[in-house]
């Protein structure tokens, strides 16, 4: 047998029953003095309370004789079986695991810590039990695997210039990397018996020893993103005020009057500092 097989015992209160019997027959044999009567009845009302057990919910027990597997009860309740069987409980529960931040490469090669949060439980008793040695620590090892293999996959963030296709970072694209974070476990799980409810990347960040200069890249990209924006509405600005002044035909420009004003204009609307205006009180010339 390579799967559960879930099965059905003898509820408890039928055992609670016979066991009120074998008390009765105890006394009914002190009181005739009837050692024939008292012996079997002790050893009976002992042999049968070990066989006694109780089924929480969300929780299962995993019955072996003499280690052959004979079934998991997973049903709630109070009950009796064969005083041999080996009960061994397993939670059906979901759990939580936040693993431990780890050092890992990425695609580019640059070092990132990095961690995973899982949302887990037991789907099949047999394989959770009876296939690995211990399924809650095959649960941390693995995640900790997986982890790993994902982060060399992806790049942490993506440095291309704009109008590129941008690729899966590890930074922007949460949820493409969570579905490929839970594929990757529940292939390593499925042969604990463990089912992934969710994965989520918990920790990410360069590692210390790089953070201060991708800090440094990520301002410069920024800076000539935000200069870039800056530049192109300058320029869209200065074209419109050199249509408008046109069309209305407020003042008429040569080319070396229009090369002066753009690029005054420029000046003023590209610069990061407040520009200080100078008041021309003589001809356009002077």
């Amino acid at each position: 047998m390579k799967q559960e097989n879930n099965i059905k015992v003898t509820s408890g209160y039928i055992g609670l029953l016979f066991l009120l019997i074998f008390i009765a027959a105890i006394i009914f044999g002190i009181t005739q003095g009837n050692p024939f009567l008292i012996l079997p009845a002790i050893f009976l009302f002992f042999i049968t309370l070990p066989g006694f057990f109780l089924v929480n919910p969300n929780t299962s027990k995993v019955l072996l004789l003499f280690g052959k597997y004979i079934g998991t009860v997973r049903e709630n309740g109070f009950y009796w079986a064969n005083p041999l069987y080996r009960k061994r409980p397993i939670s059906l529960r979901a759990s939580n695991f936040d693993s431990e931040r780890v050092k890992v490469n990425d695609k580019l090669g640059n070092p990132i810590m990095i961690s995973t949060i899982l949302v887990w439980r037991v789907k099949d008793t047999f394989k959770a039990a009876f296939d690995v040695d211990n399924y809650e620590n095959f649960v941390r090892v693995q995640s900790d695997a997986a982890v790993r293999k994902l982060a060399s996959l992806y790049p942490y963030d993506n440095f291309e210039d704009e109008g590129k296709v941008e690729e899966i970072t590890l930074r922007a694209s949460v949820n493409e990397v969570s579905e490929a974070l839970e594929d990757e476990l529940s292939e390593r799980l499925s042969m604990a018996g463990i089912e992934v409810l969710e994965a989520r990347i918990g920790y990410l960040a360069y590692a210390q020893e790089i953070a201060n200069a991708m800090l440094k890249r990520q301002q410069a990209t920024a800076i000539v993103a935000a200069r870039h924006k800056i530049v192109e509405g300058a320029v869209s600005m200065v074209e419109m005020a050199l249509e408008e002044l046109s069309k209305k035909e407020i003042v008429e420009l040569d080319e070396e009057r229009k090369a002066a004003m753009v690029s005054n204009l420029m000046v003023i609307l590209c610069s990061d500092k407040e520009v200080a205006p100078v008041l021309n009180t003589g001809t356009l010339n002077h």
